[in-house]
C-alpha cells in the first residue's frame, strides 16, 4: 500500500481514476490501464445531507464509491490520501443549466418585415415552430471544458442540460462535468422533458402573448393525445415525441410566481405534476405555491440594491422592487418553512461566482444548512430519478465529491478539489491563514499591536496603538504589503512590504516623510483565540419589512375582513322600484345585503354614520383591460382559444385605484386586434386576493369580437397587411367561415357520440379543437359576445351574420353609432356599452355624438357606460352624469348605466347592480351626490368587505412613504458598505385599451 501525504499528489490519478473507459473507441498509442483505487482517510465525510462521519475513510475504485466509514479496510495497492482536517461532501447537482448546448439565438423579424404565419421547418413536424419536443439535448450536447471548470469551482459535479428554446423544448440530458468524451459523461440521455411559456427562436408570429402561449400548449397536449390514439390519421414527429416524453420528469420554466401558478393549472388540466423553475419571488405567494405541490427550482439571483442617492431617481423605484431586494434572500427559508421541496440552480445569475456567496446569504436569512445541502444533492437526484448515480456517497454511486477546507457553508471555507467520476480536479490550494494578533515594530517607533481579521482570502487590517487605525493588507503567496495612516487625524500613509516566515512578518518600508525603515511583526500565540474571536463577524439579526398583500404599493399586512356593517341614515340609491330612499339604513351581513329600512339595529354590527352621504351599488365596468399581462393575441383572425383568465395580474395597482373610484366589478376583455378575440374574465376587485380569488363565481362566459379598422389592420404598417381579412367584407367572411367550421365540428362530435363503442373504436374520435369548442359554446348559448363596433353598416352586418349562423350578439361595445341602429339592436336583443363622449380619434368615430347613450336608452336598449381605459374607470360616475347633461337622462337612469345596466349585460343583475336584500354587498358610500364631480367614495365594499376606506387610505399613504424611506436608508447603507448597486428603472408601464393592437412581442406592455 502506497501512502501519499498530500492531496495535491493525487493529480496523477486523473487518467486512471475513471470507471468509464472508452471501450468502443480505437486506441492509438500506449495507455495506462490501471484501475483507480484511492482511499481518502481521516476526513469529516458528509455521506448525505443529514449524515456526517468524523475521522472517516472514503474508498473509491473505478470511479465509484466502494466503501465509506470509520472501519473501512484499505486494500493493498490503494493510493492513500490523508485528508485530516478536511471535509468531503457529495458533488453538487444543478438541474437547470444549458451546459454544453448551443446558444439559442432569438432573431425576431424586423418590425417592418412581414410576419411569418406558417412554419418553415421542413418535414413532418408540428405546425408551430415553438413546439419542438423532437429536440433531444443529448444530440446537441458537446463537452465544454471552460464551462465545466467554471461549474466545478462552485462544487458541482453533475448538471442537467436543457435546451431552453421554445414552449415544448424536448428532452434534457443529465451529464457529469468531467473533461471526457461526450459518451463517457452522459448519465441519462433523456432525463427530463422541458417546457415553458416562451416561444424562443421561433420566427412565427403566433403566439405573441402569454395567453397565446398557454393556449398553444393546451392544444398541443390535446393534439398529442389525439395523435397517439389515432396512429393512422396523421404522421407527426413532434406530437409523437411529445407523447414519448410524458414518462420523464416534466420541468417547466416559469420564472415568476404568477407563471408558476399558471403552469400548474396547465399541468392539473392534463394530469401532469411539473417540477417548476421559479424566479425567486415564491415567498410572495407562498400559500398558493404550496398548493401546487410542485417542487421548485430556485435561482439565487438576488437583486442588487438600487442607487437611490438622488431623490428623483429614488422615486422611480417601485415599492415592490425595493421590498424584493430586501426579502429575496429569505425566499429559500420561506420555502423550507412551508414544506415546499426545492433545489437550487445557477441559472439566471449574471456572474456564477455569486452562487456560493448568495447561498450563504440565504442561510443567514434563515435557511438551514441541512436543507441547503439537500437542495444541492439528494433532492435534485431524486427528482431526476438519478439517485442511484449521484446525490450521496453511498456504495456503488459515482465518485462525485468535493473536498473543502471546512464547513461548505462557512464564509471562509474554500473548495480545494472536485472529484468527478473518480477524476480529481484541483480547485485551489489550502489558503494560508495569517489571521491573528502580532506585535508590530517599525524602526524606532513604539511597539503597537497589528491585528489581522477577516477571512484568509480577504484579510482585514487594524493597527492598535495610541490611536487605532484601519488599513489594507495584501498577501501574494508569502509576500505581504501593508499600508495605513500614521494616526487618526493624518491622511499620510505608512507603507510596508515584506514576507511571511515562521508565523512572523518582516521587511522594509517607508514613512510618510520618505524615511526608510525596517519592520517586523511577531505573532502572539497567546492572543490567537482572541484574534479569531475578534475576526469572527458578529451576525446581526436580520430585520425584514413585513409581507404585504398584494406585494405592491397599498398592499396591507392584514387584509380587511368581512364583517357585519350597519350604515345609518344615508341616501340610498336602490336602482329598484323603490327608487332613492332618504334617511335609510342598510345592513351588510355575510357578504350580502341583509336589511334595508329605517331605524334598523343589528347585534354586533359596526355602525357607520351615513348622514349627508349617499349609498349606491358598486360601479361595474363592462369593458376593461386592467389587471392583465397582455391584452391582444393579434396574430390570427380567430383566437377564440385564448383566455384572459390565464393572464390576470392581481397586483395591478389599477385595482386599488378603481376601488377608490367606486368600481367593484370589471369585465376584462381581449383587445380588438382580430375579428374573434379571446375569452373574457369577470372579476371583483378584491384587492390583495390571488388571481383565482378575483373571479366572479359561476359567472357566464363571454368573448370579445371586433369590427372596423383594427381587425383589418388599417392602423398597421403596410408590410404587416398580410393577414386575412384586409377589408370589411373580409371581416364578414371570417365570421361566416368560423361559425360554419364550428357547426361542422359540433356535428362531427354529435355523429361520433351516436356510435356504438365498437364503432367509436373503429373510426376514432374527432380531434378536439379548443378554438372551435369556444365557438360551439356561442352557438349553444353558453358563451356570450361583446363586440367592439363603431359604424352602422358593420353593426347591421354583425347582427345579420348572427341571425344567419344562429347566435346572438349580447353587447355592442363602443357602439358610437348605436343611435343610428338602436331599434335594430333592441329587436335583436343586443345591449350597448358605450363611451360618454369619445369621438374624432379616428375616422370611423367621426359621427359619434354625446347623446348616443341617451338615445339607445330611450329606444329600449340596455345601455351602459364603460371605460376601456384605466384612468377613465376611476371616474365612471362622472361619465354617467354626462348623459344627464347631454341627453336629458334622469339621474337614477344615468347611475344605472354604470351599475345595474352593465350587471344586466353581464347576466349578473340577480346578484349585483342594485341595493336589494339578498344581493351581493357590493356597495359604495359617497361623501356627495354620486353624479357630482365633487363626489368621492369614502368606503367601497365588495362582498361586505371594505376593500377601500378613505381613512385607511390616508394611513396607507403614510405607511407607504415610511416604508420607502426605511428601504432607501437601508440601500444607502448597503452601498456605503461596499455592496453593488444598480440604476433605478427607466421603463414606463403602458396604459392599454383595446385600440392597442400594434405592440410587438418584444415589447413589454403592462395592463396598467
Amino acid at each position: 500500500m502506497r501512502k501519499i501525504l498530500t492531496i495535491a499528489a493525487c493529480l496523477a490519478l486523473g487518467a486512471a481514476g475513471s470507471a468509464m473507459a472508452q471501450e468502443t473507441f480505437p486506441r492509438n498509442g500506449v495507455y495506462d490501464e490501471r484501475t483507480g483505487l484511492v482511499a481518502l482517510t481521516n476526513a469529516t465525510i458528509h455521506t448525505d445531507y443529514k449524515t456526517k462521519i468524523e475521522n472517516a475513510t472514503l474508498l473509491i475504485r473505478n470511479g465509484k464509491v466502494e466503501a465509506v466509514g470509520t472501519k473501512v479496510q484499505v486494500p493493498a495497492g490503494a493510493v492513500v490520501v490523508d485528508a485530516k482536517g478536511k471535509h468531503i461532501y457529495p458533488g453538487l447537482v444543478d438541474m437547470y443549466t444549458s451546459y454544453g448546448l448551443p446558444e439559442v439565438k432569438v432573431d425576431r423579424r424586423n418590425w417592418m418585415s412581414p410576419p411569418q404565419e406558417e412554419s418553415t421547418k421542413q418535414g413532418a413536424y408540428n405546425w408551430n415552430q415553438a413546439i419542438r419536443p423532437e429536440t433531444n439535448a443529448v444530440e446537441l450536447f458537446k463537452v465544454d471544458k471552460k464551462q465545466a471548470e467554471e461549474m466545478r469551482k462552485l462544487g458541482f459535479g453533475t448538471v442537467l442540460s436543457v435546451h431552453r428554446d421554445g414552449i415544448a423544448r424536448g428532452t434534457a440530458t443529465l451529464v457529469t462535468l468531467a473533461d471526457k468524451r461526450e459518451n463517457e459523461v452522459i448519465l441519462l440521455d433523456k432525463a427530463a422533458a422541458a417546457l415553458s411559456f416562451e416561444k424562443g427562436s421561433s420566427p412565427q408570429d403566433y403566439p405573441n402573448s402569454l395567453m397565446g402561449s398557454i393556449a398553444l400548449l393546451r392544444q398541443t397536449y390535446l393534439d398529442a393525445q389525439w395523435n397517439n390514439m389515432n396512429p393512422g390519421r396523421e404522421q407527426n414527429i413532434s406530437l409523437a415525441a411529445f407523447t414519448g416524453a410524458n414518462n420523464y420528469p416534466q420541468i417547466f420554466e416559469a420564472n415568476n410566481k404568477l407563471n408558476v401558478l399558471r403552469a400548474d393549472k396547465v399541468g392539473d388540466e392534463f394530469r401532469k405534476q411539473y417540477i417548476i423553475k421559479g424566479g425567486g419571488d415564491e415567498y410572495q405567494m407562498i400559500k398558493e405555491i404550496k398548493a401546487t405541490n410542485a417542487p421548485i427550482i430556485v435561482p439565487l439571483n438576488f437583486p442588487e440594491a438600487y442607487n437611490v442617492e438622488d431623490t428623483y431617481d429614488a422615486r422611480r423605484v417601485p415599492l415592490d422592487a425595493m421590498k424584493h431586494w430586501e426579502m429575496a434572500p429569505a425566499n429559500p427559508a420561506a420555502l423550507q418553512k412551508a414544506g415546499i421541496p426545492f433545489v437550487f440552480t445557477t441559472a439566471d445569475l449574471k456572474d456564477k461566482k455569486d452562487f456560493l456567496p448568495n447561498l450563504r446569504k440565504a442561510i443567514e436569512y434563515g435557511l438551514s444548512e441541512e436543507e441547503a445541502l439537500k437542495a444541492l444533492t439528494a433532492t435534485p437526484a431524486q427528482l431526476l430519478k438519478a439517485d442511484k448515480h449521484v446525490g450521496s456517497l453511498d456504495k456503488g454511486k459515482l465518485a462525485n465529491f468535493i473536498i473543502t477546507s471546512g464547513n461548505l457553508f462557512a464564509e471562509d471555507n474554500v473548495i480545494l478539489e472536485n472529484w468527478v467520476q473518480g477524476n480529481q480536479y484541483k480547485i485551489t490550494e489550502v489558503p494560508s491563514d495569517y489571521r491573528g494578533v502580532y506585535t508590530l515594530k517599525i524602526g524606532q517607533q513604539p511597539e503597537r499591536k497589528l491585528q489581522i481579521t477577516g477571512t484568509p482570502e480577504k484579510p482585514e487590517l487594524k493597527v492598535i496603538g495610541q490611536d487605532t487605525v484601519t488599513g489594507k493588507i495584501t498577501f501574494n503567496g508569502n509576500l505581504v504589503t501593508l499600508s495605513f495612516n500614521k494616526d487618526k487625524k493624518s491622511k499620510e500613509a505608512i507603507r510596508l512590504s515584506g514576507w511571511y516566515a515562521d508565523k512572523n512578518l518582516q521587511g522594509e518600508g517607508q514613512l510618510p516623510d520618505a524615511t526608510p525603515v525596517k519592520w517586523s511583526a511577531k505573532f502572539s500565540e497567546a492572543m490567537t483565540q482572541q484574534a479569531k474571536k475578534d475576526a469572527a463577524k458578529e451576525k446581526q439579526t436580520i430585520e425584514l419589512g413585513n409581507m404585504i398583500y398584494p406585494f405592491q404599493a397599498f398592499g396591507q399586512v392584514e387584509l380587511p375582513k368581512q364583517e357585519t356593517v350597519l350604515i345609518k341614515n344615508a341616501t340610498v340609491w336602490t336602482n329598484e322600484k323603490e327608487g332613492i330612499l332618504q334617511n335609510t339604513d342598510v345592513v351588510l351581513k355575510n357578504g350580502k345585503i341583509a336589511k334595508i329600512g329605517k331605524n334598523l339595529s343589528e347585534s354586533g354590527a359596526r355602525v357607520i354614520d351615513g348622514t349627508g352621504k349617499h349609498l349606491t351599488a358598486g360601479i361595474i365596468d363592462e369593458h376593461s383591460h386592467i389587471a392583465l399581462q397582455g391584452v391582444n393575441e393579434g396574430t390570427q383572425a380567430v383566437t377564440a382559444e385564448v383566455r384572459m383568465k390565464d393572464v390576470v395580474n392581481h397586483e395591478d395597482p389599477n385595482i386599488y385605484r378603481q376601488l377608490a373610484g367606486g368600481v367593484t366589478t370589471s369585465q376584462l376583455l381581449h383587445g380588438s386586434a382580430n375579428p374573434i378575440g379571446g375569452q373574457s374574465a369577470i372579476i371583483k376587485l378584491r384587492w390583495g386576493k390571488s388571481p383565482e380569488e378575483l373571479f366572479v363565481e359561476n359567472a357566464d362566459g363571454f368573448i370579445k369580437f371586433a369590427l372596423g379598422e383594427n381587425v383589418k389592420h388599417s392602423n398597421r404598417a403596410p408590410s404587416h397587411n398580410v393577414r386575412f381579412p384586409q377589408t370589411r367584407m373580409g371581416v364578414e367572411q371570417v365570421y361566416v367561415d368560423a361559425f360554419q367550421r364550428a357547426k361542422e365540428y359540433k356535428q362531427a362530435w354529435a355523429d361520433y357520440n351516436k356510435l356504438s363503442k365498437k364503432q367509436k373504436a373503429a373510426v376514432g374520435e374527432p380531434r378536439r379543437d379548443i378554438e372551435l369548442e369556444t365557438l360551439v359554446e356561442i352557438l349553444d348559448g353558453k358563451r356570450h359576445i361583446t363586440c367592439h363596433s363603431y359604424v352602422q353598416s358593420e353593426i347591421n352586418m354583425m347582427m345579420k351574420v348572427a341571425d344567419q349562423m344562429g347566435f346572438k350578439v349580447n353587447t355592442f361595445t363602443h357602439i358610437l353609432e348605436g343611435y343610428k341602429v338602436a331599434d335594430k339592436m333592441r329587436d335583436h336583443g343586443a345591449g350597448g356599452s358605450t363611451f360618454a363622449d369619445w369621438w374624432a380619434y379616428k375616422m370611423e368615430v367621426k359621427d359619434a355624438i354625446p347623446q348616443n347613450a341617451g338615445i339607445m336608452h330611450k329606444l329600449g336598449v340596455t345601455t351602459a357606460i364603460n371605460s376601456d381605459d384605466a384612468e377613465m374607470a376611476r371616474r365612471l360616475n362622472q361619465e354617467a352624469a354626462k348623459s344627464v347633461k347631454y341627453a336629458g337622462v334622469s339621474e337614477e337612469e344615468a347611475l344605472k348605466m354604470v351599475t345595474l345596466n352593465p350587471a344586466k349585460l353581464l347576466h349578473l343583475d340577480n346578484r349585483m347592480g342594485s341595493i336589494k336584500v339578498g344581493k351581493d354587498a357590493d356597495v359604495v358610500l359617497w361623501n356627495n351626490h354620486p353624479l357630482s364631480i365633487y363626489a368621492r367614495p369614502e368606503k367601497t365594499f365588495v362582498d361586505g368587505i371594505a376593500y377601500y376606506d378613505l381613512q385607511r387610505d390616508e394611513q396607507l399613504r403614510q405607511d407607504l412613504e415610511k416604508e420607502r424611506m426605511r428601504l432607501v436608508q437601508k440601500m444607502l447603507q448597503a452601498k456605503t458598505s461596499g455592496a453593488r448597486t444598480q440604476a433605478p428603472p427607466r421603463t414606463r408601464a403602458a396604459v392599454l385599451h383595446c385600440e392597442d393592437v400594434e405592440h410587438h412581442e418584444e415589447e413589454e406592455y403592462l395592463a396598467y
